[in-house]
């Protein structure tokens, strides 16, 4: 439960001495009940009047006067021979003001049944903003005076002052903003400056509006009695003195389980009683609070005891341990970030789930049309998490490469990675589609370039406790006030909001500076908003119930997000009681421990280490000693993922641990199955049905999930792809081999390998060709076949409709044409994935298949055939793959392998084929060989080994002289590599005088 700040520790005044957690002074003031006034009839009966003019009179005199506008026949060719006349014009204005009344009577409809109901919050009738403002308007002062909807909305003198650019009002701000987190924490000395600014705003409210208190004083609420059939609600309550009705979480999270007057106790938000009393967060407002320290003679002495003995039990009831016994403090509070208004659709629909990022509505879970193919939509749906799976994925797999590189030449493991099946082939797919790589290219930039531009200042990081990416905009919610961000951030709906919009965050590049918030990690979206909370920063433990199986889902995210993200540096994750096998994902920053007690040595000897690091060094926080000239060297993060639940003992070590882990730089999420753990500072619960909740604080998310299928299936990925597996790895043998024979002429050939060019097939016309090229280079690249949900999200990045896509594939068939047996050309597979006939040939599939021939085939028994086959396959080279590609396309490179095979193959033909000639002692056929695979693999190390051994055969010194001038230019200021240095001290001892002499000449 959340700990509540108590009047002596959070006063505006700054007292923070300790002492009674009572209130300072324990006389209320009177409690107002607001009455209805004659004011109130008349609004009610001007919105009446209002209303029937609209919803009546105006479509009443639309039948009088101009009748219905449209043709009584449906007659589409004789609309076309009719004469436009001026008639013409009248009926389709006509007709757009029936559109418009019609819009406002669903408006009036939809508020009317929410304001009888009671219930939630009226539902949106597309494209209707204004109209429907102006109905909730009119239908709240209408019920006023009936007492349904005593406090709905705020009055008719607020109508049309918060509509212009689609933004809300001031009192409809906290609408938009839900408080999520409503904690304390121990606040550094920093806080001093804000705390002062809020007591002169709260003491000059104060002096503007006579009784008001201050925003930090204790408040209370009595349960008024009926009046008609108006009866008192949580949700009014808060939408009178939050100004949100959906903050009624917060009132009720502060009373649950509290004794009232009469014996009984509030267990559901909905079950209230008059005379009960109801304890405030501290910035509600309005006549009607009991206000305390503040004197209120006129109540009665009664009410008075009634008021200080429920204040005793809150304090009793909140006053142990947790975060709110630290010291006192700011009230931390995590909200949903305010929104751009963004312009309308012209046609509304049902908006898709979302899956923002920094630089752009990445549209992957549902763009197109909600179908997932049977991809795993947990991995669809979380574009951060996905992208850090793909790219750590992608970097296993070249280094197995490049380790397999310097082995040997020729049939060695690695050149070709194993193609996944099942589960396997699936989640890969779903990375594929899921993955938002420039979002977190742009996240890891825009927060490395804000702490760039603090350190520039000489200004320490503030603390954040969460990141909302909304609309492509980037928000930080800060912990307290830290005064102007540097451009181009700006400060967003209040101070502890720092945004940077999407346009602005294109502008950074990559700097050398360490990651300011390497904690932050997705949890789930909300409002279309994604939430990533800084575990790094939180005051305490942060609790996660539920299921164990829903659990083991949201920590398996967790980890591996935290794991594989491009916005950390040297990050320690520590699993406690599950994820042994998710260390393959990152060994080195995955920690795995067997049990809580050794957790807790370890955490022990972490905690007086960085203590003393803290004081030895002068910083009262990581954050200051995160940037400056030893951030790459030391406050690295430390988080703890805790999955079973610890015992009441081993809970109470861990929240010692835990009271001072923010200022350390130390995270702490701990699993529990009963949802009450000692020391926890925030409260969440995951459901069967997917939702992240914290009751207590408002929060409720579409959690971000990794379940136990599709975990195994990421780890077998991993596994798979390690450069240090055994012999039952991959082996060289390509994923399709081409006849090369006269008789394998194929009927579509496609050179990849240089410029792209395509043989057999005529040229597409429009601007849909560039699009028909692309998608069968990536056919071309994955014999294997494709999802059709990869190749759309490869052509369309920011997602694409069904019929979109399936017009493609319709336009692709047709161009790709049929075999002489009918059999059409791109087909699918029983996975339903798209491949291609054998008939449809690349340069690249030639490739592959001469090399192996070559070195595997008949090449190996016949020396003739071997020199032959490695000379036909190094004349395909023309240039890296598709050298003449277009900027902005073909960007799902980046994710494939293929990129880094080319120039090992290239490579391993041009050593192959020097060493064939180098046999016979023709050293200048080999220096040619070599000199052609250099042309598409200019960093191959072994190339150049090769080439200065086949020009050390010429025994020519000045050639290999300015051979080893040519290769130090190259190298530029890193050097030789080593093996290349001790290569030439073996060839030419002289050599380093020899190049001083030529350079000088």
């Amino acid at each position: 439960m959340p700990r509540r700040r108590s009047s002596s520790s959070s006063s505006a005044t700054g007292d923070h001495s300790g002492g009674s957690a009572a209130p300072r002074n324990r006389t209320p003031q009177p409690v107002r009940i607001r009455r209805r006034t004659f004011g109130d009839f008349v609004k009610a009966f001007f919105a009446f009047v209002a209303l029937l003019v609209l919803v009546v009179g105006v479509p009443a005199a639309l039948a009088m006067v101009a009748g219905w506008p449209l043709p009584s026949s449906f007659e589409p060719m004789e609309w076309l021979k009719t004469e436009v006349s001026v008639g013409t014009f009248q009926n389709i204005l006509v007709f757009f003001v029936w559109l418009a009344w019609a819009q406002f009577t669903a408006c009036v409809l939809v508020e009317m049944k929410a304001a009888l109901s009671g219930v939630g919050v009226p539902g949106r009738v597309p494209g209707a903003g204004p109209s429907q403002l102006l109905a909730r308007q009119l239908v709240a002062a209408l019920l006023l005076v009936g007492a349904v909807a005593g406090s709905f909305t705020p009055g008719l003198s607020q109508l049309g002052q918060g509509m212009e650019g689609n933004q809300q009002p001031t009192a409809a701000t906290a609408q938009q903003t839900p408080g999520l987190f409503a904690q304390q924490q121990e606040q550094a000395a920093g806080t001093a400056a804000a705390l002062a600014e809020q007591a002169s705003h709260a003491a000059a409210q104060a002096e503007a509006g006579g009784g008001t208190a201050r925003q930090d004083d204790t408040k209370f609420y009595r349960i008024q009695p009926p009046e008609g059939r108006h009866h008192d609600s949580l949700w009014e309550i808060a939408e009178r003195h939050l100004g949100d009705g959906r903050r009624y979480k917060e009132i009720f999270a502060l009373n649950k389980d509290r004794t009232q007057p009469d014996g009984s106790k509030l267990s559901e938000a909905s079950l209230i009683r008059p005379g009960w009393i109801m304890e405030m967060p501290g910035d509600a407002r309005g006549g009607d609070l009991v206000e305390m320290p503040d004197e209120a003679p006129e109540v009665s002495p009664e009410v008075q005891q009634q008021i200080h003995d429920y204040a005793r039990t809150g304090d009793h009831a909140q006053g142990g341990g947790g975060a709110g016994a630290q010291g006192g403090g700011g009230d931390a509070r995590v909200s949903l970030p305010e929104q751009r208004p963004a312009p309308a659709p012209a046609n509304p629909a049902p908006a898709p789930a979302p899956a923002p990022s920094a630089g752009q509505e990445h549209a992957t879970p549902a763009a197109e049309a909600g179908h997932s193919f049977g991809l795993p939509e947990a991995l669809l749906a979380a574009p951060l998490l996905a992208a850090g799976l793909l790219g750590a994925l992608g970097h296993r797999r070249r280094q197995a490469l490049w380790q397999s590189a310097f082995g040997a030449v020729g049939g060695r493991r690695g050149m070709e990675p194993p193609t996944p099946e099942g589960d396997a082939q699936d989640v890969q797919d779903a990375l594929l589609v899921g993955a938002d790589p420039e979002g977190v290219r742009l996240l890891d930039r825009s927060l490395r370039g804000l702490a760039a531009s603090l350190a520039a200042e000489s200004r320490a990081l503030p603390v954040v406790y969460a990141a909302w990416l909304s609309a492509g905009d980037l928000h930080l919610q800060l912990a307290q006030p830290a005064g102007k961000p540097p451009a181009p951030w700006r400060l967003g709906q209040d101070q502890t909001f720092w945004m940077l919009a999407e346009d602005d965050a294109g502008r950074y590049e990559d700097v050398d500076t360490a990651a300011p918030y390497p904690g932050l990690v997705s949890l789930g979206t909300m409002d279309d908003s994604r939430l990533l909370l800084n575990l790094e920063s939180v005051p305490g433990i942060v609790s996660l119930s539920g299921s164990e199986a829903d659990r083991a889902a949201v920590f398996a995210s967790v980890a591996a997000e935290l794991a594989t993200n491009g916005w950390s540096d040297r990050m320690t994750i520590t699993l406690v009681g599950f994820g042994e096998d998710l260390t393959p994902l990152a060994p080195n920053r995955l920690r795995h421990l067997d049990d809580i007690e050794a957790l807790l040595e370890t955490m022990e000897a972490e905690t007086r280490q960085r203590r003393g690091a803290l004081g030895a060094a002068g910083h009262d926080s990581v954050l200051t000693g995160r940037t400056g000239p030893a951030q790459h060297t030391r406050w690295a993060p430390q988080l703890v993922l805790l999955a079973a639940e610890p015992s009441a003992e081993d809970a109470v070590k861990l929240a010692e641990l835990a009271a001072d882990a923010s200022r350390l730089g130390i995270g702490y999420l701990v699993g529990t199955g009963s949802g009450d753990l000692p020391g926890a500072a925030w409260e969440m619960e995951i459901t069967g049905e997917g939702k992240l909740l914290a009751p207590l604080l408002g929060l409720e998310l579409d959690a971000q999930l990794l379940p136990a299928a599709q975990q195994r299936a990421v780890v077998e990925l991993f596994v798979e792809a390690d450069p240090d597996r055994g012999p039952d790895g991959p082996v060289n043998t390509p994923p399709f081999l081409v006849d090369i024979s006269e008789q394998g002429r194929p009927a579509v050939y496609a050179r990849l390998v240089g410029p792209y060019e395509i043989i057999g097939l005529d040229t597409p016309d429009g601007e849909r060709s560039a699009l028909l090229h692309e998608a069968l280079a990536l056919l071309l690249l994955h014999r294997e076949g494709v999802h059709p949900r990869v190749l759309s999200s490869a052509l369309w990045p920011r997602g694409v409709t069904d019929d979109v896509r399936e017009a493609l594939l319709d336009r692709l068939r047709a161009w790709l044409g049929t075999d002489p047996d009918g059999t059409p050309r791109l087909g699918t597979d029983r996975t339903g994935r798209l491949t291609l006939a054998q008939s449809v040939v690349s340069d690249l599939d030639v490739l592959r298949s001469l090399y192996h021939e070559a070195t595997q085939g008949k090449g190996v028994d016949s020396r003739a055939v071997r020199g032959r086959l490695l000379t036909d396959a190094l004349v395909l080279v023309r240039g890296p793959l598709l050298a003449d590609r277009p900027e902005g396309r073909y960007r799902w490179l980046t994710h494939e392998i293929v990129e880094a095979q080319l120039p090992l193959l290239v490579a391993d033909t041009g050593l192959a084929l020097s060493g064939f000639h180098l046999e016979k002692g023709r050293a200048e056929k080999a220096i040619e060989a070599l000199d052609a695979a250099l042309r598409t693999a200019p960093a191959d190390e072994r190339l150049w080994n090769e080439l200065l051994r086949a020009t050390h055969a010429l025994d020519d010194p000045a050639r290999l002289t300015a051979l080893a001038a040519d290769l130090i230019g190259r190298s530029g200021a890193r050097g030789l590599p080593p093996r290349t240095e001790a290569l030439l001290d073996e060839l030419l001892p002289a050599w380093r005088d020899a190049v001083e002499a030529a350079a000088a000449g």
